[in-house]
C-alpha cells in the first residue's frame, strides 16, 4: 500500500495521506514527495487547488514518525533526525506560503507534524470528528512544524495554555485558537472535493460552511486561562495554579507534570519569542535549534520509550521537578547552530 495516494481530478492536486493503520504518521519520504508535487503543480496551469485529506476515519495525521526517529537515535545515528526535521521543516513553510489556494480536511486527530501538513494551508477544514492538538511536550519536544507560530498569534495566552498542556481542540475551539478556518460537516466532505475539482475555484467551500457551537468549554476558561498563563516562566504558572488549588487548576497541574521539564520551558520560551516574529520560517529556525539539539541534550528519546515503545508512561525526565530547569539550559537548547541553522534550498 502506499504511503500517499496522489491524484490529479479536474482542476485539483489532491494529496492522500494513506497510512491509517498508523493513523497517518508522517514519514521522511512522504515529506519529500508531498514536496515534489507542491512543485509540479506550482508550474501547472490547470491545477488551480490543492487538496489535502487522509483515509480512514481515525485520523488525518497523528504525528510525525518519531519511532524511526527512536531507532535510529538509540543507534547513535542523529543525521537521519536532522534531515527529517529539515525537509519537513521546508514543506511546512512551502504549504503556508504557497499560492495556490490548499484545502486540508481535517478529519479525526491532528497532531504534531500533522498540523504542519494541515493548518497552514489557507483554508483549514475541520468536522464532527476533528480533534487538534500540540502534545509535543509530552515525549520530551517542544510545539514545532510551524505550530509554535500559530499558537503565539492565538488569543491571549491560549497558545501557552495548549502549547504547554497538549489540550485537545474541538472544532470550535480549534478554530478560535487559529487552527482551522471552517467547520463543514463531514457528510459533506466528499461533495465539496467534488466541487472543488470542478470549479477550480477555493470559494465554492462558502456553500457548504456551517456555524460551529459557540458555547465552547474554552471561552468560559479564557479569563482564567489568560490569568495563569501570562507568567514569565514555567515555574510562576505553577505557582499560580498551585494557589488557585480549584479542580480545573488541579487538572490543568496533572497535564503539566505529565510532560518534560526542560520540554516546557523551552516550549514557552518558544511561543514567547513568535510574538515577535514577522514569518513562520523565522518559527520553524527556532524550532529547529531545539529539534537538532533533540536527541542528544534534551528528553525526546526517553518521551518516545515512554509513551509509544513500551508504553510504561513512566519517564525517567532530566529533570524531577520545573524548578531544577535552569535558564542557561533553555538559552542553549534554542541558541543558534550556525552552520546547522536550517536552509531553506531544496538539496539537488
Amino acid at each position: 500500500m502506499n504511503d500517499l495516494i496522489v491524484k490529479e481530478q479536474g482542476q485539483t492536486g489532491r494529496i492522500t495521506l494513506n497510512r491509517p493503520e498508523a493513523l497517518n504518521a508522517l514519514t521522511h519520504d512522504m515529506c519529500k514527495v508531498i514536496e515534489k508535487y507542491l512543485n509540479l503543480w506550482l508550474a501547472d496551469e490547470n491545477i488551480r487547488v490543492i487538496v489535502f485529506d487522509a483515509a480512514g476515519g481515525k485520523a488525518f495525521c497523528a504525528g510525525g514518525d518519531i519511532t524511526e526517529m527512536y531507532k535510529r537515535g538509540k543507534a547513535g545515528d542523529l543525521d537521519y533526525g536532522h534531515a527529517f526535521w529539515r525537509d519537513e521543516y521546508r514543506l511546512n513553510a512551502k504549504i503556508f506560503n504557497y499560492p495556490k489556494p490548499i484545502a486540508s480536511f481535517l478529519n479525526g486527530f491532528t497532531m504534531g507534524g500533522g498540523v504542519g501538513i494541515g493548518c497552514h494551508g489557507k483554508c483549514r477544514i475541520v468536522g464532527e470528528s476533528s480533534r487538534i492538538a500540540m502534545p509535543e511536550c509530552t515525549i520530551g519536544l517542544v510545539p514545532d512544524v510551524g505550530g509554535s507560530y500559530i499558537l503565539a498569534n492565538s488569543p491571549g495566552h491560549l497558545g501557552e495554555f495548549h502549547g504547554l498542556t497538549g489540550t485537545r481542540m474541538g472544532p470550535a475551539e480549534a478554530k478560535f485558537v487559529g487552527f482551522a478556518d471552517h467547520f463543514i460537516p463531514e457528510q459533506h466532505w466528499e461533495h465539496v472535493k467534488k466541487e472543488l475539482s470542478s470549479a477550480g475555484d477555493i470559494n465554492v467551500i462558502n456553500n457548504f460552511v456551517e456555524d460551529t457551537d459557540p458555547n465552547i468549554d474554552l471561552l468560559g476558561k479564557r479569563e482564567l486561562i489568560d490569568q495563569v498563563f501570562k507568567w514569565d516562566t514555567i515555574v510562576e504558572i505553577e505557582s499560580a495554579l498551585l494557589e488557585m488549588g480549584s479542580e480545573w487548576s488541579k487538572d490543568i497541574l496533572k497535564k503539566i507534570y505529565r510532560n518534560s521539564p526542560l520540554a516546557l520551558a523551552c516550549a514557552l520560551q518558544l511561543i514567547r519569542n513568535q510574538r515577535h516574529s514577522k514569518s513562520i520560517e523565522e518559527a520553524l529556525d527556532l524550532e529547529f535549534r531545539f529539534t537538532f539539539r533533540s536527541a542528544r541534550y534534551s528528553d525526546f528519546i526517553e518521551g518516545i520509550r515512554a509513551q509509544v515503545i513500551d508504553k510504561d508512561f513512566k519517564p525517567d525526565w532530566k529533570h524531577t521537578s520545573l524548578r531544577e530547569v535552569a535558564g542557561s539550559e533553555v538559552d542553549f537548547m534554542l541558541g543558534p547552530l550556525a552552520s546547522k541553522a536550517l536552509e531553506w534550498e531544496e538539496e539537488q
